[in-house]
């Protein structure tokens, strides 16, 4: 059984390889300087409505060159976290990535065809994205995480402008 387990956690990514992939590409060619948003109580109190617990830290670091951030988050599906990286450009969800999957079912959810799903996913004024997701058999609470993350992200990316705005 401690075999199996240690088995199903698949790193695919790390956090610097995913930033640095990401703003490699294009003009940008430079990494930036990691940013904080502060979650005070407005937003841990939106956070835990979309994640349905409480945010697990009260600074979440991200990166941000012109109108694209990434946010990378831990949350569990089944029984372990899930880490995956998104991308929001100008308010869109442009990319989402499994950096490291842990659970022993439901690894499906790392595959490109799954993943384009959330390519222009937006954030509804109710706070649930714009579009349903397609979800996998047998990988239901791994969709549901992602599904969490996605949202998350683009609140906090849209917090992160109304932070900088003040």
């Amino acid at each position: 059984m401690l075999a199996t387990n240690a088995q199903a956690a698949q790193q695919y990514l790390t956090a610097e390889q995913f930033i640095a992939e990401i703003f490699q590409a294009g003009s940008e060619k430079t990494t930036p300087k990691q940013d904080v948003l502060w979650v005070n109580r407005e937003i841990a109190s939106q956070a835990e409505k979309i994640l349905g617990h409480a945010p697990n830290q009260l600074r979440q670091r991200y990166w941000k060159v012109g109108g694209k951030s990434v946010w990378i988050f831990d949350e569990i599906g089944k029984e372990e976290p899930i880490t995956a990286g998104f991308v929001v450009s100008d308010g869109k969800l442009s990319q989402a990535r499994i950096l490291t999957y842990r659970e022993s079912r439901g690894g499906e959810v790392r595959y490109p065809a799954f993943l384009k799903q959330y390519q222009g996913l937006e954030l509804q004024p109710d706070y649930h994205l714009n579009r349903n997701i397609d979800g996998i058999s047998g990988a239901t609470l791994s969709v549901n995480a992602m599904n969490r993350m996605a949202r998350l992200a683009l609140y906090f990316d849209r917090m992160s402008q109304v932070e900088k705005s003040n």
